[in-house]
């Protein structure tokens, strides 16, 4: 039988991809995907970034589930469908619970999920990703980091777009989302691709996330510092493979490089022609970063 094009799955969901709920330690709800495989050579996790769904991404999902992966992965708390923040009541932090979150989430998964069992994060996904590694929260097998949100790119520079939003937020306008950007021009250069986005929305409207408030941005530009100052980055011994995108224009691909080139079992594949959604971007460059992350996998993750 000839396997069914990844493609097919843009729109649609696969057989056999259960999409349902799962409660957090402490009681908020979350939506999770699973899709097992019949003899599966072990367990991909998923996670997108910010804003992201996971239905975006079922056309590479598909692609690692022929490849005999088992695959799971849950929308961040306060993005796409899990339980949304009270914009009423303040949030102590927009990373702590998420991470909280991954934690609970990745030993649920550990008590059942075939080994090796792979980390995958996109964006936001991949600094919390290598923040709960670094913090011995999970204990993957390996981590692939794609555009990983390890700076944010300013046209300020990073220490002055830190106390811009800084200052912004402590002025009132904390819950006050930043201007809009050119989406596609941010985020990938196939029309047919980024289409897809706008599709699921219109059949999903209530997983819709607007743009990131300047409490939000402020948060991500500190955490994200605090994490290159990390001196715990030179003794993670976890094979991390990094996909940067030298176009990206929401992340900083040098400060990804520079974390790279900290770790220890760590690895850089860069990307001269893709901005941020490299998984998502025209076939050329799509297929080169799946052959890289196939092939990473089958070194560290046979």
């Amino acid at each position: 039988m000839v396997a069914a094009d990844p493609s097919n799955w843009r729109r649609a969901y696969p057989p056999g991809f259960a999409v349902s709920r799962w409660t957090a330690p402490d009681g908020w709800v979350l939506r999770r995907f699973d899709w097992p495989a019949g003899r599966p050579r072990g367990t991909l996790i998923f996670q997108v970034g910010r804003g992201d769904i996971f239905e975006k991404y079922l056309e590479v999902l598909a692609y690692w589930h022929q490849r005999g992966w088992s695959l799971a992965g849950f929308d961040w708390r306060g993005h796409g469908g899990s339980g949304r923040f009270d914009q009423a009541a303040p949030v102590p932090s927009q990373f702590a619970p998420a991470l909280a979150d991954l934690t609970a989430q990745w030993h649920a998964w550990a008590a059942v999920a075939p080994q090796p069992r792979v980390l995958v994060g996109h964006s936001m996904g991949g600094y919390l990703s290598l923040r709960a590694a670094l913090d011995g929260a999970i204990a993957p097998d390996a981590l692939v980091l794609v555009a990983p949100m390890l700076g944010l790119r300013s046209p300020v520079g990073a220490q002055a777009g830190e106390r811009l939003c800084g200052w912004l937020a402590a002025t009132g306008m904390r819950d006050v989302a930043a201007p809009p950007v050119d989406r596609m021009a941010h985020l990938t250069a196939d029309a047919a691709r980024y289409a897809d986005e706008a599709w699921w929305h219109a059949r999903l409207p209530e997983h819709r996330l607007g743009p990131p408030t300047w409490r939000w941005l402020h948060e991500a530009f500190a955490a994200t510092r605090r994490l290159r100052a990390d001196s715990r980055l030179a003794a993670l011994g976890v094979p991390t493979l990094m996909l940067v995108a030298d176009r990206d224009r929401l992340v900083d691909a040098a400060a990804a490089r520079a974390v790279a080139a900290r770790l220890p079992a760590g690895e850089l594949a860069s990307f001269p022609d893709a901005a941020h959604e490299i998984l998502r971007e025209v076939d050329r460059v799509r297929d080169r970063a799946l052959a890289t992350i196939d092939a990473f996998l089958h070194r560290v993750a046979p």
